[in-house]
């Protein structure tokens, strides 16, 4: 810490008509470091971090780790979460030689800070909260020194109206109002609140809540009649938001980084303001092939998590080939694999030249007169290996995904050749089977006697099984015989009325004849 001497009174910016833009106390990342940032962005008052009374009083090492600044880090404002009067009190004094003020927390909605007495439940103590502003004011021996609060609004607005006046009549030289209650968090905000504050007393109002572009600070200024706004979360977006920048410009990035490093700021307290701005403006974000690229990459990755499904079998899936709109498709199936094989290639080859070329890339005498390119060119480096990664996964696994179709096509056919075989194989046992039991029951047969005696009954076993179908070949000698004679009757009886019916055509025709010569005669 760095003491200076600043004599004159920050009350002295709250000229009438003109908005201060203050920096609102953020755990972590309102530190000297961004403080500075900000600060070159027409941010008038800086505060730091909530700070917790007890821990700073109690600790040098909380002290030199909590509370860091410099001579330039003026106008500044030191937050502080207190239920102790006197406690507030030793810390103002600590602190009060190197900074212009301090902030006494009264809008904190965490669990753990409201449990332990500090936060939002101080604004249902207006008691307390007199009484630890009345302490810093006495102890603290600097005039011009300031003793703010920062509250939260409550249901009941006459409530937050007396805490406010009670303040004041304890000197309280400015009140923030974060205009939502405790239990609201993206709510919106209530700016009517803030305005009813404003117009119940006569010191400073500083209005907090959803200040994201400089276009917020005078229409909140017009709607509410305040004397400051205090941005949080839209100075972690763009800390360049006071100077109207819609988006962080990329000397605020470069100052940003810069001022880190000299501040010797850890790595977590400044990553989302900076990743957040580089894609701002260096955006990672993938240009319109490399977007197709990925989404085909993990159209593919879909497909071939779907073919390895283990309750879908590969005859399933050679139906599902065989559909008739694969069978359309399957014309220009060639065409477009070769095609999509070569567009993909090509981003590959164009993907290995990013990464040689910005792999290779020697700073020289320009890291000197371009400090910031070496950043720059690591994130060139980053966003080429990206590509490089997306389109070889993707060509690898195109020529995957075929394999796979063409292996699935020959196992379903193996399966079904090995079906046909299985079944030839079972018949074939079945016929074997029946033979060897044919045979079994011959020896069996043969086998139940022995020696001769065995053979002689084989062989009258065999004769009688000859004698029978004898037998039943001379029945059927005698049933061709007897058809045959059959046959031969029916023939003659056929002859006979052939004969007959011969006859009888002649008569008829003799018949005729007759009658058509009597015919004549009567003529």
């Amino acid at each position: 810490m760095e003491t200076s001497n600043h004599n004159s009174s920050i009350m002295d910016m709250f000229e009438k008509g003109k908005v201060l833009k203050i920096c609102a106390p953020m755990v972590r990342y309102s530190k000297l470091a961004f403080r500075s940032l900000v600060r070159k962005y027409n941010c008038d008052i800086c505060f730091t971090p909530m700070i917790v009374a007890d821990d700073f009083m109690r600790s040098v090492k909380a002290r030199d780790s909590e509370f860091t600044t410099n001579a330039s880090d003026r106008p500044l404002i030191v937050q502080f979460a207190a239920h102790d009067a006197q406690t507030l009190a030793d810390s103002a004094c600590v602190v009060a030689p190197f900074s212009d003020g301090v902030d006494l927390n009264c809008g904190c909605p965490q669990r753990w800070a409201t449990s332990a007495g500090y936060g939002a439940c101080l604004i249902n103590k207006p008691e307390l909260v007199k009484d630890m502003v009345t302490h810093v004011r006495n102890q603290v021996d600097n005039p011009n020194y300031t003793a703010s609060i920062k509250i939260r609004i409550h249901k009941d607005l006459r409530q937050t109206v007396d805490l406010c006046q009670k303040a004041e009549s304890a000197g309280v030289s400015w009140i923030t109002v974060h205009g939502r209650t405790a239990e609201e968090r993206h709510q919106t905000v209530h700016y009517d609140a803030i305005k009813l504050i404003k117009d119940s007393v006569s010191i400073p109002v500083i209005a907090n809540g959803d200040i994201k572009y400089l276009r917020d600070v005078e229409s909140i200024h017009q709607l509410t009649g305040v004397d400051g706004v205090m941005a949080a979360r839209g100075l972690l977006a763009n800390p360049a938001m006071f100077s109207g920048y819609e988006d962080a410009p990329l000397e605020c990035i470069w100052d940003w980084v810069d001022m880190a490093i000299e501040q010797g700021t850890s790595f977590t307290c400044f990553h989302q303001h900076l990743i957040y701005m580089l894609e701002r403006k260096l955006p990672l974000k993938m240009t319109l092939q490399w977007t197709v690229v990925a989404l085909f990459l993990y159209v593919e990755m879909g497909i071939l998590v779907i073919l390895c499904l283990p309750f879908i079998s590969a005859r399933r899936w050679q139906s599902i080939f065989q559909l008739r709109i694969w069978t359309c498709v399957s014309r220009f199936w060639n065409k477009v694999f070769l095609t999509m094989i070569i567009i993909l290639i090509v981003l590959f080859l164009d993907a290995v030249r990013e990464v040689r070329k910005y792999s290779a890339k020697d700073l020289g005498s320009d890291a000197k007169l371009q400090p910031n390119m070496f950043d720059h060119l690591h994130m060139k480096l980053f966003r080429a290996q990206r590509n490089l990664y997306i389109s070889g996964f993707a060509v690898f696994l195109w020529l995957v995904m075929k394999r796979m179709v063409t292996l699935i096509n020959q196992l379903a056919s193996a399966s079904g050749s090995t079906a046909a075989l299985q079944l030839q194989a079972d018949n074939a046992n079945q016929a074997a089977k029946k033979y060897t039991e044919d045979n079994e029951l011959l020896k069996k047969t043969l086998m139940e006697g022995k020696g001769d005696k065995a053979t002689a009954e084989g062989m009258e076993l065999l004769r009688k099984e000859v004698e029978k179908m004898k037998e039943e070949l001379k029945t059927s000698e005698d049933a061709v015989k007897k058809s045959q004679s059959e046959a031969d009757v029916m023939k003659k009886q056929t002859d006979g009325l052939a004969r007959e019916y011969d006859r009888l055509l002649r008569e008829h025709q003799e018949l005729q004849n007759l009658q058509d010569g009597e015919t004549k005669k009567d003529d």
